[in-house]
C-alpha cells in the first residue's frame, strides 16, 4: 500500500471513540474556555475566523462576489462582498456570521458519532485554508495560519487518543461559544454602540427588530447545543456512567 493510500485510509477511517469520562471532561474544558476570561480572549480568534467563514460560505453560495475578510486583532473582523445591497441573498449572508459557529459544531458533532475523528481535524483543515486564501490583511493570516497548523499538527503527530480528545474538545468549543458574543453583541447594542452589527443590518434588511435576531442566533445556538449534546452524550449513556461512579 503506498503512503497516499495509507493516508487516505486513515482520513476516510473509523476512529475508537472515547470514553464517557473523557467527552465530558472535553466538554467542561470547552465550557471554561468560554467562560474564563484571558481563555476567551485568546480562544475567541477561533469563533472569529468562523463568523467570517460563515459570512464568506454564504455569500458565494447566494451568488454574491466575494471581495475578501479581515481578521483584526480585537478579535473583530469584516467580509466584503459586492452584489444588491438588499434582498433574500444579502439577509442570508448577514445571517450567515452568529450561526455559523453553531452549525459547524453541529456537524462535527454529527461526524463524531461515527468515529470519523480523523476526517474532522483534516476538514479542519481544508476550511482553514480556503479560508487563508480569502483573507486580505496580516494579521487575519496569521491567526489562520496558527490554527491550521496547530489542528495539523495534532492530526499528522499525535496519538490517536489525543486526537479524539482535541476532536471532541474543539467540537464542544464551537457549541458553547456561540452563546458568549451574544451576550457581549447584546451589551454593545444596548449601549448605541453596535449599529452596524449584524442583527442590526438584518432589521434594516427586513423591518424585523434588531433584538429578535439575537433572539434567533440564541434558538439556532441552544438547539444545536441540545442535539449536539444528545449525540455526543445520550442520556442512557450518561445514566450508567454516573451509576458506575
Amino acid at each position: 500500500m503506498s503512503s497516499l493510500e495509507q493516508l487516505w485510509n486513515d482520513v476516510t477511517g473509523i476512529q475508537q471513540q472515547p470514553s464517557t469520562t473523557v467527552v465530558l471532561a472535553c466538554a467542561l474544558a470547552a465550557l471554561a474556555a468560554v467562560m474564563i476570561r484571558d481563555v476567551w480572549r485568546l480562544a475567541r480568534h477561533v469563533v472569529t475566523i468562523a463568523h467570517e467563514g460563515g459570512h464568506a460560505l454564504v455569500a458565494v453560495l447566494v451568488g454574491r462576489r466575494l471581495a475578501g475578510v479581515r481578521l483584526h486583532s480585537d478579535t473583530s473582523g469584516v467580509t466584503i462582498s459586492r452584489g444588491r445591497p438588499t434582498g433574500p441573498g444579502m439577509v442570508a449572508t448577514a445571517l450567515g456570521g452568529y450561526v455559523a459557529p453553531s452549525l459547524l459544531g453541529l456537524g462535527f458533532a454529527a461526524m463524531l458519532t461515527f468515529g470519523r475523528i480523523t476526517a474532522l481535524l483534516w476538514i479542519s483543515i481544508a476550511l482553514l485554508a480556503a479560508m487563508l486564501l480569502l483573507v486580505r490583511n496580516a494579521y487575519g493570516i496569521a491567526s489562520v495560519l496558527v490554527v491550521a497548523l496547530t489542528v495539523f499538527g495534532v492530526s499528522w503527530f499525535a496519538p490517536a487518543g489525543v486526537q479524539a480528545t482535541i476532536a471532541y474538545a474543539f467540537t464542544w468549543f464551537l457549541l458553547f461559544s456561540a452563546f458568549r458574543p451574544l451576550g457581549e453583541l447584546q451589551h454593545k447594542r444596548a449601549r448605541g454602540q453596535a449599529r452596524d452589527s449584524d442583527a442590526d443590518q438584518l432589521a434594516r434588511l427586513t423591518g424585523v427588530p434588531g433584538l429578535l435576531w439575537v433572539l434567533v442566533f440564541g434558538l439556532v445556538a441552544f438547539a444545536a447545543l441540545a442535539l449536539a449534546g444528545s449525540w455526543l452524550l445520550p442520556l442512557a449513556e450518561v445514566r450508567t456512567w454516573w451509576a458506575a461512579r
